[in-house]
């Protein structure tokens, strides 16, 4: 097997065929649209009794993708078993016989995980906006209202980035357990453990997350998000240098260690 397309066809083949990775992508979906509807659903029967200044910086869009926070643990968990699993299955040996040249194998792998992801990613994002809008009545926005479009895409894409750095990491360790006995603890915890204490505030916006989610909001300092020295793209920009970082540090140790 040499061609790329046939790397690809066969990426996707272990994907496919492994249950754990396909219900982890519905997962992300159907965790992210239930949680982000039901908070809609008490922001919308609470709204009046929100401080005056909640009520005047209230994102309606951003509102829509608080979900996003639990839905995409299970994102970091697809993104840890795709590349993962070959290890802890002894795969990894079959599939570097098949394909010698290991950076095309790694392209091969991230490619087909990261269009899958970001397929789900869109379709969560697009359905937890719509849905979200619905709910919250005469406290919702449009989608083309300004920013709005822009804040939906880049939920889709924020997942995304966050499976495609998730393989990376778990590409470095080679190991599934350890990887997501890093990274779920980091996102779910370490991170807005960070962000909420002042003095560890301005180091914490920098981290992936935390830049990355900048992308779903419309409204500045909207939800007590605060405010930071970049704007929507910035943030994203700022996440896609991790990505980068970390899918980097993947291949190296994938090229450089035996299997």
């Amino acid at each position: 097997m040499s061609s790329f397309p046939a790397v690809l066809n066969s990426e996707w083949t272990k994907i496919r065929t492994v249950a754990s990775t396909t219900w982890t992508l519905v997962a992300a979906l159907v965790v992210t649209v239930g949680i982000s509807a039901g908070l809609c659903t008490l922001f919308n029967s609470t709204f009046t009794e929100m401080p005056k200044e909640q009520q005047l910086t209230f994102d309606p869009t951003l509102a829509s993708f608080v979900g996003m926070s639990l839905g995409q643990l299970a994102m970091i968990i697809f993104g840890v078993l795709v590349v993962g699993t070959e290890y802890s299955t002894g795969m990894i040996r079959t599939s570097l016989a098949a394909v010698p040249r290991r950076g095309e194998l790694f392209l091969g792998k991230l490619t087909v995980a990261t269009v899958l992801a970001l397929v789900v990613g869109l379709a969560t994002s697009f359905l937890s906006f719509f849905l979200g809008q619905a709910i919250l009545g005469e406290h919702s926005t449009g989608i083309d209202e300004p920013g709005v479009l822009r804040a939906v895409f880049g939920a889709g894409l924020y997942m995304a980035l966050i499976a495609l750095f998730s393989m990376g990491v778990a590409a470095m360790l080679r190991s599934s357990v350890l990887a997501i006995c890093i990274l779920i603890p980091f996102f779910l915890l370490i991170s807005n453990i960070l962000n909420g204490v002042s003095a560890t505030r301005k180091v914490a916006q920098y981290l992936p997350d935390q830049a990355g989610s900048r992308i779903m909001q419309v409204v500045p300092g909207a939800m007590d998000s605060g405010e930071t020295p970049y704007g929507p793209w910035g943030g994203l920009g700022i996440m896609v240098l991790w990505v980068l970082a970390s899918v980097l540090g993947g291949y190296l140790v994938l090229k450089k260690r035996d299997a």
